[in-house]
């Protein structure tokens, strides 16, 4: 193993920090290379189709590009829809990311979680059956947001939040029928984390937020345990794969999580 073999973390757009932040916290001498998918942004609101055909073929070509040692498609919509197909095209380790809906029923008292996702994510059968597994003695309440993960985005490019609009989205699922017991809350899209602040200013008393980016960084640790690392750690790398005026607002925020480089694919 080379030890300047990057990990490739994939989004559809900057969702896919708040797992590199974990990853970064769990292998800080790791070199990196993210790529956020502005091309084909939102995958929330796309057909499974789009998804299932767009994804493998993109990530066939970035796996060719950069030889990474492993890939984390950090993007909940992008992993229930195309996790099996781009294990089976490319020849190494494929972490995705799927709701924490497991550590939500676990942690829960109330036996009432929500699943906050992206429309794509939150309709899958792959969540059907993490529920029927995981959570089958909780209510499962879900809402899709395309809003959410525009303000995420919005955030990073240095426009705050409205609470207000934040507030709305997750009233979405506490107006659903028991959702006022609801005390877990799943933050089934990437994107999601990065509105932690926003998140906890709105919710009522009680109500906790997971997500997977701590259980992502795990498993590559996992992955990569035995493989050497640069001695000194080597700036990031964020690619595009369109051309964009935000290429420029968006680089203070890509600085903060030690991607230092932005270039097009």
């Amino acid at each position: 193993m080379n030890a300047a073999a990057p990990l490739l973390l994939f989004d559809s757009g900057v969702g896919g920090l708040s797992v590199l932040a974990e990853v970064r916290k769990s292998i800080p001498q790791a070199p990196i290379v993210y790529v956020a998918d502005n091309g084909g942004y939102p995958y929330g609101t796309k057909s499974e189709a789009e998804i299932a055909a767009r994804v493998p073929a993109l990530l066939g070509r970035l796996a060719e590009r950069f030889q990474p040692r492993l890939i984390v498609i950090a993007c909940n919509t992008a992993s229930t829809i195309a996790l099996a197909v781009v294990r089976a095209a490319l020849d190494l380790p494929i972490v995705g990311t799927v709701p924490a809906i497991k550590p939500a029923a676990l942690a829960s008292k109330t036996r009432v979680i929500g699943v906050l996702g992206t429309q794509a994510t939150v309709r899958q059968p792959y969540v059907d059956r993490l529920a029927v597994e995981f959570a089958g003695d909780c209510i499962v309440l879900r809402h899709g947001s395309a809003r959410l993960v525009e303000i995420a985005e919005a955030k990073l490019r240095g426009i705050a939040p409205d609470l207000d609009e934040v507030r709305a989205e997750l009233d979405a699922l506490l107006v659903q029928a028991e959702g006022e017991r609801m005390d877990q809350c799943v933050l089934a899209c990437t994107h999601f984390p990065l509105l932690s602040d926003e998140m906890h200013a709105v919710a009522p008393p009680g109500l906790q937020f997971v997500d997977s980016g701590a259980g992502i960084a795990r498993r590559v640790r996992f992955l990569t345990q035995g493989q050497p690392w640069p001695e000194t750690p080597l700036p990031g790398r964020a690619i595009l794969t369109h051309e964009s005026a935000d290429m420029v607002a968006i680089a203070p925020s890509l600085s903060q999580f030690g991607l230092y480089q932005i270039s097009l694919l």
